[in-house]
């Protein structure tokens, strides 16, 4: 089967497939930045990948994923007893959030 012909915003024909595989904890971690940029996967894979700047702008989408994924890393933390450590992919999505919400608020200056 053949992937469809997709025009992007420059133009140009996005008919080529890339495909990877992921860990069950860095799928968490793409969904999780995914969701916080606003972006599609396909968006967001391919501006990292290409090392392009992902600039975030606060829109209803953005303001969404932000409200969830608080809540999600609420409920992690929740689960965690005094002595066990967060883990590894959790201060990922914590560290990726915070420079979101820290880019948003030095822009709204």
């Amino acid at each position: 089967m053949l992937s469809a012909k997709n025009l992007d915003q420059k133009g140009r024909w996005r008919n080529k497939t890339v495909a990877f595989r992921v860990s069950p904890g860095e799928d968490e971690v793409i969904e999780a930045k995914v969701r916080m940029t606003g972006l599609t996967k396909q968006d967001y894979i391919t501006r990292r990948l290409l090392e392009n700047e992902i600039t975030v702008l606060g829109n209803p989408r953005v303001f969404k994923g932000l409200k969830d994924q608080m809540k999600e890393i609420i409920n992690q933390l929740e689960r965690i007893t005094s002595g066990e450590e967060v883990s590894d992919d959790l201060m990922e999505i914590m560290r990726f959030m915070l420079r979101i919400m820290d880019e948003m608020r030095n822009e709204s200056r």
